[in-house]
């Protein structure tokens, strides 16, 4: 193993898990804004103050990769994962969006598998990021995260196939088919993050 003679920065650590965290309350709002019964127009409030904190964790990322002489791993790489973590908020925030100016009232059933995986990889990830530090047992998340994105493709590729169904009206089709792909979209984002991390690993073990 490389020896490391440099200033270890938690902070760094620290904003990783901020962000991560983020996530996890993002895939907790996604949930309620699927669920029946709840004021969408609520949640979509809560879901644009979340997303803003997570930008603003970002830009504190960015901001002290900018002033440290010492990062605790490539510059790159920091600037990389911050903007994944970020890309998996951001679909997030974009499917509650959808579903609020779309007015829809009922998903395809197998859009509760979708969350059900963003919510993992969210408690996956969030529990993931503290362990940068000491670079300990990460290859199990990455590998767990990429099993959750395979499982998220093949309920993506069912509610496609129902969408087209001939069962559903051409607009309805539309405005469901944007948010489950949006949804997919947040699951792929956290398999970037995973694969940003394996990398990180590879270059620092």
């Amino acid at each position: 193993m490389r020896l490391k003679f440099r200033p270890v920065d938690s902070s760094f650590y620290d904003l990783f898990a901020e962000a991560a965290n983020h996530l996890v309350v993002g895939a907790q709002l996604l949930s309620e804004m699927l669920s029946a019964g709840n004021s969408k127009a609520e949640i979509a409030q809560r879901m644009r103050e979340a997303e803003h904190a997570a930008d603003e964790t970002t830009h504190s990322i960015i901001r002290r990769v900018n002033s440290t002489f010492v990062t605790p791993f490539d510059r790159e790489d920091i600037y990389s994962l911050a903007s994944a973590l970020d890309d998996v908020m951001d679909m997030m925030d974009e499917a509650v969006d959808l579903v609020l100016l779309y007015e829809v009232t009922s998903l395809p059933p197998e859009t509760t598998q979708q969350v059900e995986v963003l919510q993992r990889c969210a408690e996956l990830t969030a529990a993931a990021m503290p362990q940068l530090e000491s670079m300990g047992s990460l290859d199990e998340y990455w590998i767990e995260i990429n099993r959750l994105e395979n499982t998220g493709d093949k309920s993506y590729r069912r509610i496609l196939a129902n969408l087209f169904s001939g069962e559903h009206e051409a607009l309805e089709v539309l405005k469901l088919k944007d948010i489950v792909e949006s949804l997919e979209g947040a699951i792929d984002a956290f398999e970037k993050v995973a694969n940003i991390v394996e990398q990180i690993a590879v270059k620092e073990s």
